[in-house]
């Protein structure tokens, strides 16, 4: 009887330590969530629960209840079965246990301790890199007094840690799965997916540090090479920075994107076409800066000249020069984008040639105004800067193209005009042209004092004014009209100068004259009344 009750004892004892085990383990799961949900904002992947967290912790709650109390009618009933039996429950599980062999248990310890030994000694290699990764990410703050880029370098290091951390806690449960015997698939497969992650992981790293090397180097070279002599090439090529980033980011990204497809074997097929965008965007990044560096150098060798008129005709072959080199450059890039994608461009060239023959021949228009422009630019019929006069626009010519001609007229109107249509040029700025000014007196003036006055105001203003090239020409009587005698003069000026001296010339003759009382006569309006009746009559003096 006593040796039943210490069986039924041991049974008892055996049971309630099963359940406070499983009650131990359901409520260390709860612990965790619990933790996890108190420290959302820490945990990136959780974040985006942050608003729902209470519910979701609840429902978790629930699920975890549900699952215990599934478990523990289970095993209620087992050892209800057993005792049906008349087997008992603790002498079953030794029967159990005695099943497994000893040597499992030896291995299952010594396993236990390498996998806490590894645990440990992973643990304290990610606290060592840690604090190097965090003494580096210090100094490269302190490099050369440069903060413009701490932000980026913290985020960086930040990533770099992150990224190290999950390797090693991988690598960790690799050796685990593989102390476990897990089939040599699940290994293989988590080692893809360790690759896939670092291969990612690193990519978007390495973008990061692309871009704050690039932003440093910009900051170094504000430093030390914006000097007179690179200020040019700097203003030029720092307008590529924004293009560059990008560039190197999409490469990135692609290559992290082959690399990744290269470890499953069915995406191998398709890396060939990444290492093809890799180099049309790296043919596309050269060819902006060629086109920037002729442009460069066609604004430098090309505008600056001590002849005036010299000069005036490189600003006006300097804009279609750069579109011709630039409309080469894109060729040749195009042509070899095509070889990139072992594409053979003669057929597509051919084809556009036979193309463009039958858009020429629709658009004899076009052709007309090319060919135009052509000798307009070889002749020198006009430059930038002439002031020239053709059909209804007259003013300073801004631009000669190859199609077309910008005109801007002195009330600052822009017009554009095909060149095919330009018929008949009237050039102010050849040479030398005439400032004009008539001026009435009235007939009871000394014609002789009115000339001597305008040759002496001719030769203040010549001395006074660069721009005039001989003194003022008192040419003689023009005409004789209703109310005054009209006194033709002109000066010989600069090209384009003729407006702005005529204008000051005429300033000069008012003030001139009334000094010197000479009348300018005007019309007036005389009102008579004569009995009362108004009589208007209009006398011209």
């Amino acid at each position: 009887m006593l040796k039943q009750f210490d069986f039924f004892l041991k049974d008892i004892i055996f049971v309630v330590g099963e359940v406070v085990i499983v009650s131990v383990l359901f409520l260390i799961v709860y612990a965790i969530f619990s933790v996890l949900f108190k420290k959302i904002d820490y945990i990136p992947f959780l974040k985006k629960y942050k608003e729902h967290s209470k519910m979701i912790l609840k429902k978790i709650k629930i699920f975890l209840i549900y699952s215990y109390m599934i478990i523990f009618l289970s095993m209620m009933g087992y050892n209800g079965y057993l005792i049906y039996k008349k087997i008992g429950i603790y002498d079953n599980a030794l029967h159990l246990v005695s099943k497994i062999p000893s040597k499992f248990w030896t291995e299952l310890l010594i396993g236990s301790a390498k996998v806490v030994i590894i645990s440990l000694a992973a643990n304290y290699f990610i606290k060592i890199i840690s604090k190097i990764l965090v003494k580096i990410q210090d100094a490269a703050k302190a490099y050369k007094n440069i903060s413009s880029n701490n932000e980026i370098i913290d985020n960086f290091f930040l990533r770099l840690i992150t990224i190290i951390k999950n390797s090693i806690r991988c690598l960790v449960v690799i050796y685990v799965m593989n102390l476990m015997l897990f089939p040599e698939v699940f290994l293989s497969n988590m080692y893809i997916l360790l690759k896939i992650y670092l291969i990612i992981s690193g990519g978007i790293l390495f973008t990061k540090a692309a871009t704050a090397v690039v932003d440093s180097l910009e900051d170094l070279s504000k430093r030390y090479w914006y000097r007179e002599d690179y200020v040019g090439w700097y203003n030029r090529l720092n307008n590529l920075l924004p293009l560059f980033r990008r560039c190197l980011e999409y490469v990135i990204y692609i290559w992290v994107t082959s690399l990744a497809m290269l470890q499953i074997s069915f995406f191998e097929r398709f890396v060939p076409f990444g290492t093809a965008i890799v180099q049309i965007i790296g043919i596309f990044f050269i060819t902006r800066v060629i086109v920037e560096l002729l442009k460069f150098f066609v604004d430098k060798y090309m505008v600056k000249s001590e002849n005036q008129l010299l000069n005036k005709q490189r600003q006006t072959l300097v804009p279609i020069t750069k579109s011709i080199l630039q409309s080469v450059v894109y060729f040749i890039a195009f042509v070899l984008m095509l070889r990139a994608l072992n594409i053979n461009p003669l057929p597509i060239l051919a084809g556009a040639g036979i193309f463009g023959l039958v858009i020429g021949m629709g658009a004899q228009s076009l052709i007309n105004d090319i060919v135009a422009g052509i000798f307009i630019l070889f002749e020198s019929i006009f430059l930038v800067g002439d002031y020239i006069e053709t059909g209804s626009a007259r003013g300073i010519v801004e631009s000669v193209l190859l199609r077309t001609t910008k005109i801007r007229d002195p009330n600052g109107q822009l017009h554009i005009l095909r060149n095919g249509q330009i018929d008949g040029v009237e050039n102010y700025s050849k040479g030398y042209t005439f400032a004009v000014v008539e001026v009435g007196v009235a007939y009871d003036s000394d014609l002789e004092h009115v000339f001597s006055v305008l040759s002496n105001l001719g030769k203040k203003v010549k001395e006074k004014n660069s721009s005039i090239l001989e003194e003022t020409v008192v040419q003689g009587i023009k005409e004789f009209g209703e109310s005054e005698i009209l006194i033709r003069t002109f000066t010989k000026v600069r090209p384009g100068h003729h407006f702005n001296v005529a204008y000051e010339l005429r300033n000069l003759i008012k003030d001139e004259f009334e000094r010197e009382g000479i009348e300018i006569p005007f019309a007036r309006r005389v009102l008579i009344f004569k009995n009362q009746d108004e009589v208007k009559r209009d006398i011209e003096i």
